[in-house]
């Protein structure tokens, strides 16, 4: 498990500046990403409870929301009022030693304000707009906002997912706004890469629809091939069989046979090597076609023993098997633990605090955890005199309501 401490040495995105107006998942997800690569990444959020995800109460670490603490590491934060003049001027200065800016408003938000990319580029040519929405920027659905739930149902996602002939479910997981971050950080370093040739900024977006899109590649070349729109398979593949998860005497179990050589294996194991010369199995293409019965006559010899003994036993074949984890056992497995996928830090009022780590390892220049999750307000003295405000304007900004500092609250109470 990792911890606070780093290596020494920089970040291969050090020396990038962000400016972090998206809030709860897709564009967090995004900043953190860059932040864990050595960006500075300053969060701005509302006077009035700052980013929506500060909300989510349920379940909470001393307070402190669980949520907000998983995607906000190594940002600092600013707690600004941009309906005001004097926020946006504060805005408009940072943005012109800024090299991305990231939001997801719904369309239009930012010109409303005063603050659209026409706006932003006149103070920094070289600035990078990245936005992420509901459905683009283009077409028909433009104006409209976007949830990743929405997303999932208007994609196709919905009807893949579940048991066949079962009601339409969203993924587990919240895969339209998590893979929507991953693209925008793609596209910023792609941009990134363009202004360090040119020094020209450009706008960057995707969408929560495009993101979910994305995740169809296998199901669309289906639909293009047979002119059919394939639906749920529960755990089971759509081109290889058996793919999927089988009953055990204990616990379900995953067998991937996905090719002709681990289907002759997983027959062996079975002690049945005679279903490989069986005309319904013989290849992927006859196994698909009679995938019910083959997953009946496998069932029956897989619940004679324990997923440990299978697995085992599958293992050792050199078969492609896993177990079925819960999110805890899958959080705390060895494994999981030898990658560096769970990141541990100190937050001034959580305390001790995980978070899932970078899953891309760099040789020469790794992820760095910094800092846990800032507090709403928590940088915002430091953030604007490195913007060249001295401490009278500062503390004017604070009287007056245009920002909110969390550390001069904590001394005055």
């Amino acid at each position: 498990m990792l911890n606070n401490e780093t290596s020494p040495g920089r970040g291969a995105l050090a020396g990038m500046r962000v400016i972090e107006l998206a809030q709860i998942m897709a564009g967090p997800t995004c900043g953190m990403m860059l932040a864990d690569l050595g960006a500075d990444v300053i969060k701005v959020e509302k006077l009035d409870g700052g980013d929506d995800a500060r909300q989510y109460r349920d379940p909470q670490i001393k307070g402190v929301s669980a949520p907000f603490l998983m995607l906000n590491r190594n940002k600092r934060a600013i707690a600004l009022d941009l309906k005001s003049t004097k926020g946006k001027e504060i805005l408009l200065r940072m943005v012109r030693d800024a090299d991305v800016i990231t939001e997801n408003f719904r369309k239009g938000t930012m010109e409303k304000l005063g603050l659209g990319y026409e706006t932003l580029r006149k103070e920094n040519p070289g600035l990078i707009y990245c936005t992420v929405s509901g459905y683009g920027l283009s077409g028909p659905y433009a104006d409209k906002g976007g949830f990743d739930l929405i997303a999932q149902g208007f994609s196709g996602l919905m009807s893949i997912t579940g048991e066949p002939g079962g009601r339409p479910l969203r993924t587990g997981n919240s895969v339209a706004d998590i893979n929507a971050g991953l693209l925008a950080a793609f596209g910023i370093l792609a941009a990134y890469q363009h202004k360090q040739k040119t020094g020209e900024g450009q706008i960057v977006e995707t969408s929560l629809l495009e993101a979910s899109l994305q995740q169809l590649y296998w199901h669309a070349a289906i639909y293009f091939g047979t002119g059919e729109s394939p639906g749920a398979t529960g755990s089971s593949h759509v081109l290889a069989a058996p793919y999927q998860a089988f009953p055990t005497a204990t616990d379900w179990i995953i067998i991937g046979g996905a090719n002709e050589r681990n289907w002759t294996r997983i027959a062996e194991v079975l002690g049945h090597p005679e279903w490989c010369d069986d005309p319904r199995f013989i290849l992927n293409a006859e196994r698909m076609r009679n995938r019910d019965a083959l997953v009946e006559i496998m069932s029956e010899i897989l619940t004679t023993k324990s997923a440990d003994d299978w697995l085992a036993a599958f293992d050792k074949a050199g078969v492609p098997a896993g177990p079925v984890h819960s999110i805890g056992q899958a959080l705390s497995h060895p494994q999981t633990l030898a990658r560096g996928m769970i990141v541990e830090q100190v937050h001034p009022q959580a305390g001790n605090v995980r978070t899932i780590g970078m899953p891309v390892k760099l040789s020469m220049t790794p992820a760095q955890y910094r800092r846990a999750a800032p507090r709403l307000g928590e940088d915002t003295m430091a953030i604007l005199s490195e913007f060249g405000y001295d401490a009278a304007e500062i503390d004017a900004f604070i009287d007056t309501g245009v920002v909110r500092d969390i550390n001069r609250e904590t001394t005055q109470a």
